[in-house]
């Protein structure tokens, strides 16, 4: 089992090594695309509000007062505890990211320019600063000022329509999908800005990511087909529409996912099963003449399947080299000797002594690969420090804490 930190993470060798990350977002789609510049080696400075700090701190399971899904979320970052409601606050920030590469925020559009802080004024005094703005709705059009979380981007997106049974309730999926998107095309919208101004000899710029255009961006072939045909996709539940064989099919111990939609998969598949009549079938040769007879396909499989247990029906699939899969759990995960063999499940020790398990980094780089060289950070863990090397003295930092400025 690999430990906290990567033997490679004390040669300081990540890719994005030299770069400065001012995280200014909570909860999850900015801390998110700031967790994962951290972990490619930027150096992330957190800022929270003094008192409570990122309610992340105390969503789901807490273990020694803080929740263990910020072990994973603040990895890799530093905390400055400071409060940017007061002008002192404002000013101190703008000093940090007057030195700063990338400015990571998630507020309610408005928010920094209520600070003294819009793109303008901090390209100002740091025209190469890559700004980084993740909302509901974007930085303009007509519902720029409406609240949007997570859940909502992925409705308007177009995800929430497409899951679940038809005819019943639309059900999300199980994690706050809509905010990770938005972080990873945040992430990519970064490097990208980055990279022109390196390479290209650009100024910094403004990434705008909306949440539900985020969802909506991996929404696959669903516009084309509504403009092209006048076809509204619908939920299928565990099935794929369109493509066929590929759903979930029961077995006498749960359920197995099986994907025989490759032409040469299918037969492989029929042949598994002893359905080689079906397999032959020049009719279901092709993907178009197996989606006319799909709830046949599906319930052949079906019949095969629950007749075996799922270790069978994955043994039987695998040395027919057809794709399949069991529904893994959190402990199936962590049981699982593929997950353990490529580093994705890590131990991480907290600043509150304890070890926890914790997802490995993705992705996989050969030269510069992601590390953890921190644990998340106690609420002000690096408040000092940070300031003291933006040249206050320990007089000025301590007439701050005084003043409630910082933590």
């Amino acid at each position: 089992m690999q430990e906290t930190v990567n033997p490679l993470a004390g040669l300081q060798e990540g890719a994005l090594r030299g770069v400065r990350v001012v995280e200014m977002g909570q909860l999850i789609a900015g801390p998110f695309a700031g967790k994962t510049l951290g972990e490619f080696g930027a150096e992330v400075i957190k800022i929270e509000a003094p008192g409570a700090g990122d309610p992340l701190r105390n969503w789901r399971l807490i273990k020694e007062g803080t929740s263990v899904w910020w072990q994973v979320q603040s990895r890799n970052k530093k905390s400055v505890a400071l409060d940017l409601r007061q002008p002192q606050g404002q000013d101190l920030a703008r000093q940090l990211l007057q030195e700063a590469d990338v400015l990571i925020e998630n507020f309610r559009p408005g928010t920094l320019e209520g600070w003294g802080m819009s793109p303008d004024e901090l390209h100002a005094i740091n025209p190469g600063l890559v700004i980084l703005r993740i909302s509901g709705y974007g930085q303009t059009g007509p519902y720029r000022d409406l609240p949007g979380f997570g859940v909502v981007g992925e409705a308007m997106g177009g995800l929430r329509h497409l899951t679940g049974e038809p005819g019943r309730v639309p059900v999300r999926v199980g994690v706050s999908i809509g905010d990770t998107l938005a972080a990873l095309h945040g992430t990519i919208g970064v490097l990208t800005a980055l990279y022109h101004r390196k390479v290209n000899g650009g100024k910094g710029q403004v990434i705008d990511v909306a949440l539900h255009e985020a969802v909506f961006n991996v929404m696959e072939s669903l516009i084309p087909e509504y403009s092209a045909f006048g076809a509204v996709r619908e939920a299928a539940g565990s099935a794929l529409p369109g493509i066929a064989p590929s759903n979930a099919y029961p077995c006498a111990d749960g359920w197995v996912l099986v994907a025989g939609n490759g032409d040469s998969i299918f037969k492989r598949l029929m042949q598994t099963i002893g359905r080689d009549d079906l397999g032959n079938s020049p009719d279901l040769a092709n993907n178009a003449g197996r989606v006319a007879r799909v709830a046949e396909i599906d319930a052949a499989i079906g019949a095969w399947t629950q007749t075996q247990t799922i270790t069978a029906v994955l043994e039987a699939l695998a040395a027919a080299r057809v794709p399949a899969g069991r529904v893994y759990t959190a402990k199936d995960i962590c049981e699982d000797p593929h997950y353990r063999a490529r580093d994705m499940i890590l131990t991480q020790t907290t600043r509150d002594g304890y070890s926890v398990e914790v997802p490995g980094i993705v992705p996989k780089l050969s030269a510069t690969p992601g590390t953890i060289r921190s644990s998340a950070p106690k609420l002000g863990d690096d408040t000092d420090v940070v300031l003291a090397g933006m040249g206050l003295s320990a007089a000025q930092i301590a007439q701050l804490r005084t003043q409630g400025v910082i933590q």
